[in-house]
């Protein structure tokens, strides 16, 4: 299998900086070979390095302060709504009070996140939360001016390189659940006698890679013969740009539609339009109720639970952690049983079972596929093996274009 020299190297890599982690960004990592990583095994892992960071010292709940830097606010039915339902249970399961948290939305990514970071820090948080991906390096800086502070960083990627113990890199194995919305997809297809998919993706970042591509397998276990167009916003919330994205591909032939993009634009295109879709953060029902089909999601209050009571005991908080399907961290919207293919809802409970028990891989073999980072080797799984996605750090690192998969200009 072309890559195993990759993977060793990478191997090589994680047990010199002494910790393991999910992934996160745009650089290849390798696919696993013959034994694959849980989530619990990569938590582990990172735990036991953690561990040896030195004491911290404990915040009384009462004054604890928690700050979260957003890149758009609730009100986008998305990624930052999900973000925010995450928020709201960790203050309830940890008995927390609402005015301790402080939040920075609509923060653009580069010297405005700099700015609410400080202001963060002036008003005195204990740890703090940025949750897009190009907020990385000024939290990465922000975090070297303040090793009294924790910042958390949800889809970055360098944590483990800055080694830094107040700097940490957070995801979920949403990948997981990303399949089964193609299965939902796929079967969708075959009731239709379709074949092809469509997704209004945000940028060509491993993230959004490794997105499409699990729901794409997820689709073809049902649908083998499914293809599927991707298109790049270059945004992540432009409902505007997601709405001229997602009619390009209507009217390419694309009668199912994904999504990584934030809003609920793609879900209303596709009823306008008399297709379908699959969402991501959020139950997409309310706003397209004859086209949304179900919807992947991450539950962040198992992370955020997590960190915050590290901070709480004085705990050092993992460098870097993910969580899937196994441990609640990911999970399925209800089905819209209205529209979808007979059968549905039993396919995903069977691989929802199998995705637990580790039966089923995502990136299971054969796999072919092209890399998208200069200069790295393409995809070649053999059938027995596997690419382990989110198990060398905690946001994905998949980067590698499918066969059957057809990227167009990210012009709309």
């Amino acid at each position: 299998m072309k890559l195993k020299k990759i993977l060793a190297a990478g191997m090589a890599a994680v047990m010199c900086l002494g910790m393991a982690a999910c992934s996160g960004g745009s650089e290849s990592s390798a696919p696993a070979s013959e034994a694959p990583a849980s989530a619990a095994d990569t938590a582990a892992a990172s735990s036991e390095a953690s561990s040896e960071s030195s004491a911290l010292t404990p915040v009384a709940k009462e004054d604890l302060k928690i700050g979260f830097v957003h890149i758009s606010d609730p009100s986008d039915k998305g990624y930052t709504y999900n973000h925010d339902l995450g928020t709201q249970k960790m203050v309830k399961d940890l008995g927390l009070n609402e005015d301790q948290i402080i939040n920075k939305y609509y923060t653009a990514e580069g010297d405005a996140t700099t700015t609410a970071l400080q202001e963060l820090v002036d008003q005195g948080c204990q740890i703090i939360f940025a949750t897009s991906f190009g907020f990385e390096p000024y939290v990465v800086e922000m975090a070297k001016a303040h090793p009294e502070i924790q910042f958390c960083h949800a889809t970055g990627e360098q944590a483990a390189e800055v080694n830094l113990p107040n700097y940490h890199n957070y995801f979920t194995g949403i990948h997981e659940v990303r399949y089964l919305t193609g299965i939902a997809a796929g079967m969708k297809l075959n009731e239709l006698g379709e074949t092809k998919l469509g997704y209004v993706a945000a940028f060509p970042y491993a993230e959004c890679i490794s997105a499409y591509s699990a729901f794409y397998l997820g689709a073809k276990s049902v649908c083998p013969e499914a293809t599927m167009d991707v298109i790049y916003t270059q945004q992540w919330n432009d409902p505007t740009t997601e709405a001229q994205v997602a009619q390009k591909l209507i009217d390419s032939g694309c009668v199912v539609l994904g999504q990584d993009a934030d809003s609920t634009a793609t879900a209303t295109t596709a009823e306008n339009n008399g297709v379908f879709q699959v969402g991501y953060n959020s139950d997409m029902i309310e706003a397209a109720p004859k086209a949304s089909l179900i919807s992947a999601r991450s539950d962040w209050s198992i992370y955020l639970d997590y960190a915050v009571q590290c901070v709480i005991d004085g705990k050092a908080i993992d460098t870097d952690w993910c969580q899937g399907l196994a441990d609640g961290a990911v999970y399925l919207s209800p089905l819209n049983t209205d529209i979808a293919a007979e059968g549905t809802q039993e396919a995903l409970d069977e691989a929802t079972e199998k995705i637990k028990s580790g039966e089923l891989e995502v990136f299971a073999g054969p796999l072919k596929g092209t890399n998208t980072v200069e200069g790295g080797e393409d995809l070649d799984i053999a059938e027995g093996e596997a690419f382990h996605e989110s198990v060398d750090r905690s946001a994905p690192y998949f980067t590698y274009i499918l066969e059957g998969v057809n990227v167009i200009s990210g012009e709309s």
